[in-house]
């Protein structure tokens, strides 16, 4: 993993701007995210976490079922940003998600940044590999944390060591 902070985060903070925005349009009753793909600089996919189709009778968190059985990634009816953006990219521009990087965001009810925690999620891991992602990039304590796709995976399997 490589930490960017101070000045070194310039560059990147945009990024994380942008996936704080789309975060806004979430509707999951559980977080707010929003994720955002990049290639050479250019924001080339959105997503935010909501039921599929934006559609409320999708929504299954509202339902009265033991959630603690399931994995912490599983925990909700929604489709993560992550995988949003992700069918975005390869919906849209499919020739530039290899090499790209996922950057990823978790706001409050205001829209202020808060930390978007250790790797945990073996879909969006998986996923991100699968479509050629080479990086994932996570907001915590006033900077990035910047994984390898395959080290973002690797860390995904031991959270749940």
């Amino acid at each position: 993993m490589k930490r960017v902070v101070g000045k070194n985060l310039k560059e990147i903070k945009p990024f994380f701007d942008a996936a704080a925005k789309i975060a806004q349009k979430a509707t999951c009753k559980r977080a707010k995210c929003g994720s955002v793909i990049v290639k050479n600089g250019t924001i080339i996919a959105k997503g935010y976490n909501s039921p599929p189709q934006d559609e409320e009778p999708n929504r299954m968190c509202n339902k009265d079922w033991d959630l603690s059985i399931k994995p912490k990634y599983d925990k909700t009816c929604c489709v993560h940003a992550e995988w949003r953006a992700i069918i975005d990219a390869l919906k849209t521009h499919p020739q530039d998600i290899a090499g790209s990087t996922l950057y990823f965001m978790r706001i409050d009810e205001k829209g202020n940044f808060t930390d978007a925690g250790e790797p945990f999620c073996t879909v969006c891991s998986r996923l991100s590999m699968e479509a050629g992602i080479a990086e994932f990039a996570l907001w915590n304590n006033n900077g990035a944390d910047i994984y390898k796709t395959p080290e973002y995976n690797q860390k995904s399997y031991n959270f749940y060591r």
